[in-house]
């Protein structure tokens, strides 16, 4: 698999952790959206899109937020899962993954093209988002 192309939209806060958002096309026939560029404590590494997990209302079903403590449809009360988490887990917990590479390689692979697209635009024009053709 060929990473075709990588569009960087970079975050106009300097002071935020979210540096940039990303779309990455393969094989000039599949896109995914929404990676992130996020600055750690050890440095830039990109977060793949996801979605926050939901739990469902015991009486009417509907999915509310995790660690909700009221149904937004009914009003019920929700069972609230006790189990002491630290905050970075928590907010692992909170999310899971659409799209993220099965390898390590290959996350390693992207990671750096992603990174490299971000270096160039940062130091480029800095209108904000910018197409990097790569084949």
């Amino acid at each position: 698999m060929e990473i075709t192309e990588v569009r960087v939209f970079l975050k106009d806060d300097e002071d935020k952790k979210l540096k940039a958002y990303v779309t990455v096309t393969f094989d000039n026939a599949f896109v995914v959206r929404n990676i992130k560029v996020i600055e750690g404590s050890s440095g830039l590494f990109i977060a793949m899109p996801s979605r926050r997990i939901k739990q469902p209302c015991s009486k009417c079903n509907f999915k509310n937020e995790l660690r909700s403590k009221f149904c937004n449809q009914c009003g019920g009360q929700l069972s609230v899962n006790t189990q002491p988490v630290s905050s970075e887990d928590n907010r692992q917990a909170e999310h899971k993954d659409i799209a993220h590479p099965i390898t390590q390689g290959f996350r390693e692979q992207l990671q750096k093209k992603i990174l490299d697209a971000y270096q160039k635009e940062k130091a480029g024009s800095g209108t904000g988002s910018s197409l990097h053709n790569l084949g």
